[in-house]
């Protein structure tokens, strides 16, 4: 039975990371509602590969957890409350919840590059607490009205496909680019979904992990590499992915981020062709830069997304892409079913997108 504050109201409950794979469902106090804010019923959230870290090492790259937090931050929920200044959504509209705040002041927010912003303040990534909770506050201008057809799960679901749409758009695909993703996780089968949006005609993936392979093969993929970890493997698995492609490689996007596949990207990928730089496995690589300038392979970073929301909720409103194959397991809220999902996400394998629901609409 959910416990009850002064006023009567059911107690905010969060899913807090107190240590190393250590999760603790607690009591999350929220910040007032602010005039341009709104109070969120959070009803769906996936877990994200960042989560994954947070949970397994208390850092994902440079973010360190330091203090328990909040986690989570692949959200969707129904508007309980809003500000006195908010016109744009009422009581009771299922909304999509971009997860980052920024602060709207700095050149690089000026510039519309507000993903970038050194004082964003994103949910689940330390030190802000995340959304993992029944309930949150968010800006209103944040938070995306879904269309009837577009489900919670896939209004969640926005926050991952906001990745793959960002950096597809950075690489300026579309239909004369064939590309390599390297790794068949959720990052990766999503960017394989975005680019068949954008018109790619060609898209090869490669994966230590042949159930991964197969999944991708089923959603679409025109070849798939099966690849070691070993970086003595390197030149042969090139050659394998060339040949698997069967034409030039322009455009790769590495969703892992080790030196294996960063090097492998940059290999494989045709003189003057591009590299996109998504996945954080390692905080530090050594990488032979020299071959790939010789070539002018530009080296493309990819952090979050910005100004996608609206364009994801469109792909899936009007059926370009379908989020719902890649959604393979679900979870409730209570304390035992939060660890098993983040041990089910962490193992990889046929788990790619672990999905919680948090309470029945």
């Amino acid at each position: 039975m959910a416990c009850k504050n002064g006023v009567g109201e059911e107690e905010n409950m969060a899913a807090w990371l107190v240590g190393i794979k250590t999760l603790r469902i607690q009591p999350y106090q929220l910040p007032p509602l602010g005039p341009n804010d709104v109070k969120v019923k959070i009803i769906a959230l996936g877990i994200c590969g960042s989560d994954v870290h947070h949970y397994k090492n208390m850092r994902c790259a440079n973010f360190i957890v330091k203090k328990p937090m909040v986690i989570g931050h692949e959200c969707a929920g129904i508007i309980q409350d809003v500000g006195n200044q908010v016109n744009s959504l009422a009581i009771g509209d299922r909304v999509a919840l971009e997860p980052g705040i920024s602060c709207r002041r700095c050149n690089l927010c000026k510039q519309g590059r507000y993903n970038l912003c050194p004082e964003m303040k994103f949910f689940g990534s330390p030190p802000t607490n995340g959304s993992l909770a029944n309930k949150v506050v968010h800006p209103a201008n944040l938070c995306y009205k879904l269309p009837d057809n577009v489900s919670l799960e896939e209004g969640a679901m926005c926050e991952p496909l906001s990745v793959g749409v960002h950096a597809c758009c950075r690489a300026e695909i579309g239909p004369e680019t064939n590309i390599l993703i390297m790794g068949a996780g959720p990052i990766g089968l999503i960017i394989l979904l975005v680019a068949r949006a954008f018109g790619v005609p060609r898209i090869v993936i490669a994966d230590v992990d042949a159930i991964r392979l197969s999944i991708a093969k089923k959603l679409g993929a025109d070849g798939t590499v099966e690849v070691s970890t070993d970086i003595q493997d390197l030149n042969d698995e090139v050659a394998k992915i060339q040949n698997a492609m069967g034409s030039r490689i322009d455009v790769t996007f590495d969703c892992v981020g080790f030196n294996k596949t960063m090097s492998t990207a940059l290999y494989a990928t045709r003189s003057g062709g591009k590299v996109c730089s998504i996945g954080l496995a390692q905080s530090e690589m050594t990488l032979n830069l020299t071959h790939a300038a010789a070539r002018e392979v530009d080296v493309i970073g990819i952090f979050r997304y910005r100004n996608t929301w609206p364009l994801c909720i469109d792909m899936l409103s009007s059926g370009k892409i379908d989020v719902k194959p890649l959604i393979t397991h679900r979870f409730g809220f209570s304390e035992e079913e939060v660890e098993n999902a983040f041990k089910t996400s962490a193992s990889g394998g046929n788990a790619i997108k672990v999905m919680f629901t948090l309470s029945e609409i």
